[in-house]
């Protein structure tokens, strides 16, 4: 059998009906024991995340501002934390949140910004 180069291939495919190229596809798994539209979906959904960024971030507090009142506030709204925890975080700085969203995150830092505060998302 005569070896066929990448754009003979390809040109056979732009031939087939997609019944024949989906019994392909399905002769491949069975052949070689790998779905060839997983392998070619994976760069595609690494690109993707890629683009979007991180599909998780974390809230960081860097400065409280000159009035810490409202950000303690925020901090135990969003953290469900005590007092004494949130004054912690609003004085030394620190992670206010893990793990979360990216949209809940810029929602956050909206919020943190209008107390006056300094956050970073990462």
């Amino acid at each position: 059998m005569a070896k066929l180069t990448k754009e003979e291939f390809i040109k056979s495919l732009n031939e087939m009906s997609l019944l024949e190229i989906k019994e392909l596809v399905d002769a491949m798994k069975e052949e070689y024991g790998v779905d060839p539209s997983a392998v070619a979906a994976a760069p595609v959904a690494a690109a993707t995340e890629e683009a979007e960024g991180p599909s998780t971030v974390t809230v960081t507090l860097t400065a409280a501002g000159p009035n810490k009142l409202p950000v303690i506030k925020l901090i135990k709204e969003a953290t469900g934390l005590g007092l004494k925890e949130a004054k912690a975080i609003a004085d030394n700085g620190g992670a206010v949140k893990e793990n979360i969203p990216s949209s809940e995150a810029e929602e956050l830092k909206a919020k943190f910004e209008e107390a006056g505060a300094t956050v970073e998302v990462k």
